[in-house]
Formats: structure tokens, C-alpha cells, sequence
């Protein structure tokens, strides 16, 4: 069904079928509870602590029964929540804070345990030159600045290989 036909359809239901519809959808599909609940009570802080703390344990995990678990240090996780954000429409703000925190907490997770997959370091220059991009598109360059050059800086004090990317992108910038 095309928008158009949906729009269609749409105009030709009355009030109380179309809060029907609604409440089914709400009922039925988990994304538009979710949805809803955020336009009704968007609690932006409360999702990007909670998702901070998510992407903090891919590093950082918690003990279980006095064992120590193993870093995952998985992107997807953070991806995950960015998409998700994006689709409620999360603040930009917010959205950049969360994409250039998953890339800090690499690199304090690598500066005490030196990492060495080289996957992880192609991982967060793709994170890197993504969230440079998400802030040009969305014109909040200026008030990211500081932590993009820091981030660049600790890729130059770890000494990661792929750092001349960081740095090209960085030029780009200026």
C-alpha cells in the first residue's frame, strides 16, 4: 500500500475507528509502544544514562559470582542505540553526546588494556567519521569540537596505527 492509498484510506475512517486503529497498533506492535511512549514522556536524559551505562559494560562488564567477566567491546551495541534514537527522535545533542562517548570509553578501555584486534581500531574510526558527519548534517560542529580534537589527541598519544585517518579527517574539519 502506497502512502497515498494509506492517506486515502485514512480520511475515510471516522474518529473513534481511527483511536481504534491506533490502540491496536500500540497493542500489537512493540516499536509503536515504544514510540508513543517516548513522544508522551520523553525522558531524554534517563535513555542516554541508561544507554551510556549499556555501552560502558561492552568494556567494562560487571562481576558475576566473583569472576570477572571478558570485554566484549562491541560497536553494534552502540549502534544500536544511536539508530534508536534516531528514529524516536532523540535530541541531536543528545544522539552526539552518545556516539562520541562510545568512542571515549574505547579509548580509556584501550589506554589500560592495549588492544589488539585490528578491527577494534577500524571500528572506531568508522564511529569517529560518523559522528563528525551526523554533527556536520546537523550543524552542532562547533559545540563538539573539543572532544573530536581530544579524541584525535588520544589516538596520537596510544599510538594507534590507523591514526593518520583520525588526522585526515580532523584536517577536513579546519
Amino acid at each position: 500500500m502506497s502512502k497515498r492509498d494509506l492517506k486515502k484510506y485514512l480520511t475515510e475512517l471516522n474518529k473513534e475507528q481511527l483511536e481504534e486503529q491506533i490502540l491496536e497498533l500500540y497493542e500489537k506492535f512493540s516499536p509503536v509502544k515504544v514510540y508513543y511512549n517516548f513522544v508522551f514522556n520523553p525522558k531524554e536524559e534517563t535513555l542516554l544514562q541508561e544507554s551510556k551505562l549499556k555501552i560502558s559494560h561492552e568494556y567494562y562488564p560487571i562481576k558475576k559470582s566473583g569472576r570477572r567477566s571478558k570485554p566484549k567491546m562491541r560497536r553494534s551495541v552502540a549502534q544500536k542505540y544511536i539508530k534508536h534514537f534516531i528514529l524516536l527522535g532523540v535530541d541531536s545533542f543528545i544522539i552526539a553526546d552518545i556516539m562520541l562517548y562510545n568512542i571515549e570509553i574505547a579509548q580509556t578501555f584501550s589506554a589500560e588494556h592495549p588492544v589488539k584486534q585490528e578491527l577494534f581500531y577500524k571500528s572506531m574510526f568508522n564511529s569517529f567519521d560518523q559522528a563528525v558527519v551526523f554533527l556536520i548534517s546537523n550543524g552542532i560542529l562547533n559545540e563538539f569540537k573539543s572532544r573530536i580534537h581530544s579524541i584525535h589527541n588520544e589516538t596520537i598519544v596510544q599510538k594507534w596505527f590507523n591514526e593518520p585517518e583520525f588526522n585526515a579527517v580532523i584536517e577536513r574539519l579546519e
